[in-house]
């Protein structure tokens, strides 16, 4: 398996002309996996010798603005590059509870219909994560009102004796989501490659003894 990883920006509360916000992408057998899209990330997208178009996963890391504030401006450029094709799969968005909501609201406001699908799926903090003061629960936004128009996707709980999230799965690798403390609540995420058996040759190793 070939993993690549580019850092778009690596700074912190604001971005600059030198230096973007928080944005890295790993390359996996051609796809790109977009981690955070602070503000300025499809910039330096373009300035990179990456294809955005080739992003088909976004994980979220929390909800400051750093790192997710060029979440709905990345999205809406994707469109305009696109053509309607309804048997694409959908653009995976991984974030924490709250997300959905935002894009939702994002692109309602801005009048933006994507060309394309997008999933969002939420990962439900706890209150350890974050002081008390800073927890906030999003569990009721939108509820009742119009939000079945919104993006499908999953909401993940951490289950009971678990400390992650289990994200996706395939033959070759996990990638799981694991809570973190900050000042809001905040995940890291992290990928296991799975063990791949090596081939032995009898025949060479008999004539080695």
């Amino acid at each position: 398996m070939s993993l690549d990883i580019t850092f778009l920006g690596t700074g912190s509360a604001y971005p600059s002309p030198s230096r973007g916000a928080s944005a890295l992408v790993l390359r996996r057998e051609g796809q790109c996996w977009l981690f955070d899209c602070g503000e300025g990330t499809q910039t330096q997208l373009m300035r990179s010798h990456l294809r955005a178009a080739r992003i088909t996963k976004i994980f979220i890391t929390h909800l400051h603005g750093d790192h997710f504030f060029g979440l709905p401006g990345l999205l809406c450029t994707l469109s305009l590059q696109s053509t309607p094709d309804s048997s694409k799969a959908p653009l995976d968005i991984y974030g924490p509870l709250g997300l959905r909501s935002f894009l939702w609201r994002s692109l309602e406001l801005s009048h933006c219909q994507l060309l394309f699908p997008y999933t969002v799926h939420e990962l439900v903090p706890t209150p350890d994560q974050c002081p008390a003061e800073e927890f906030r629960d999003f569990s009721g936004l939108d509820r009742d009102r119009d939000s079945a128009q919104g993006p499908p996707g999953r909401v993940l709980r951490l289950a009971p004796g678990e400390s992650s999230y289990v994200l996706l799965e395939d033959e070759q690798l996990v990638l799981q989501a694991f809570r973190l403390f900050h000042r809001v609540p905040s995940f890291g995420f992290v990928l296991h490659e799975k063990p791949r058996p090596g081939r032995l040759n009898v025949q060479k190793l008999k004539h080695l003894g």
